[in-house]
């Protein structure tokens, strides 16, 4: 049991350098999380943490190493007997391939995904994995259209999560207005990527922060600036986001 509140709680170290965008930081929690995990041999604990090196290893854009991390997530025997943890694995695995341009594959995960989704019951769970609600599985399926270039199919499952996400959750809601405005701006609707990265703004400064927010900001003015817009708004939006991204 003490090895497996270590392990618990460094995982949670681990996602606050997440968070902040510090892979690093986040893969030295995550080794020793590891051996405390594999000390309490619980199979939801060692998920708990492959999960988050899934996520480090896509924050490093080792997309090899996430795909490998999200086949041990979707092999374990946590997600043999709980299709939620299966669907997690599945759609992490999606990401990865997405990422590695391995369309087909991606489809087929993200299609698993869905189905084990679909099969979860509404059961008592540790609290770590209560955010993975169908509001997540739409933001991370935007997150595996994105990357397959379809950003109107990515607009669409983000618009489904802010619909869906409560408002307590502003970290959340930032994040994902965020990855909005983005999915705009590469479709080319500038002027609404800017009102809305202005929405992301808003909600990210009485939060928390979140370097994530902040970073998927800078990568919206990125592809606006690249552009070329000579319009007003975009003009002034540039400028403005200079000040806080």
């Amino acid at each position: 049991m003490l090895h497996r509140l270590a392990a618990n709680v460094i995982s949670s170290a681990a996602f606050a350098a997440i968070d902040a965008s510090s892979p690093q930081r986040a893969r030295a929690h995550l080794d020793k999380a590891l051996t405390f995990a594999g000390l309490s041999r619980d199979s939801e604990t060692m998920y708990h943490v492959w999960n988050h090196l899934t996520l480090t290893s896509s924050q490093r854009e080792n997309h090899a190493e996430a795909v490998a991390g999200s086949e041990v997530m979707k092999r374990s025997s946590i997600a043999r007997r709980d299709p939620l943890y299966a669907a997690l694995g599945h759609i992490r695995n999606a990401n990865g391939l997405a990422r590695l341009r391995h369309r087909s594959a991606a489809l087929r995960a993200l299609s698993d995904a869905e189905r084990a989704f679909a099969r979860s019951a509404d059961e008592q769970r540790p609290e770590w994995i209560k955010f993975f609600d169908a509001s997540e599985v739409d933001a991370l399926s935007s997150f595996i259209w994105s990357a397959l270039a379809d950003h109107g199919r990515a607009e669409y499952c983000l618009h489904r999560t802010l619909a869906a996400i409560p408002d307590s959750m502003a970290r959340n809601k930032a994040l994902y207005t965020a990855h909005l405005s983005l999915a705009q701006a590469r479709q080319g609707d500038l002027e609404l990527a800017c009102a809305t990265g202005r929405q992301a703004h808003a909600l990210l400064l009485p939060s928390s922060g979140s370097r994530r927010t902040a970073h998927t900001l800078a990568a919206t003015r990125k592809v606006i600036v690249a552009s070329g817009s000579k319009s007003s708004e975009a003009i002034e939006w540039i400028e403005e986001s200079s000040q806080w991204i």
